[in-house]
């Protein structure tokens, strides 16, 4: 069966934000064209950071789809960790506040930051 990498930015039961990998099976279509099951979407928003663009560590405040469009975007993790994605790679962005839980800087979120010198375009798809 064909599939398709999902790389999943999660916040896991210690309260830091980590990344894992689950695949997504393309069970649907035929030869020439794999498809996925049909997944819901509630919006698209569409971002253009400028160069220099980084962030403070933030959760994300629902889960959501990232898909880079143009520029390469970097996440950081609070336990030093990285990972680039440049035009036409995405991930899954799901490192909510646990309910209940009030953001610690210590321990909660991620971080991103434009690398190189064009500006970033991300498109949002919240599920």
């Amino acid at each position: 069966m064909t599939t398709l990498n999902k790389i999943i930015l999660f916040t896991d039961k210690d309260g830091f934000a980590r990344f894992k990998e689950e695949k997504i099976e393309l069970s649907e279509g035929n030869e020439k064209s794999r498809l996925s099951t049909w997944m819901n979407a509630e919006g698209l928003q569409l971002r253009q950071s400028p160069v220099g663009f980084a962030s403070d560590f933030h959760c994300t405040s629902k889960p959501q789809w990232l898909f880079v469009l143009q520029g390469i975007m970097e996440i950081g993790l609070r336990d030093g960790t990285t990972r680039r994605f440049g035009p036409g790679e995405y991930f899954y962005s799901a490192d909510t506040l646990p309910t209940g839980v009030s953001f610690d800087t210590n321990i909660h979120g991620h971080c991103s930051r434009l690398i190189g010198d064009k500006p970033l375009i991300t498109a949002f798809i919240r599920d």
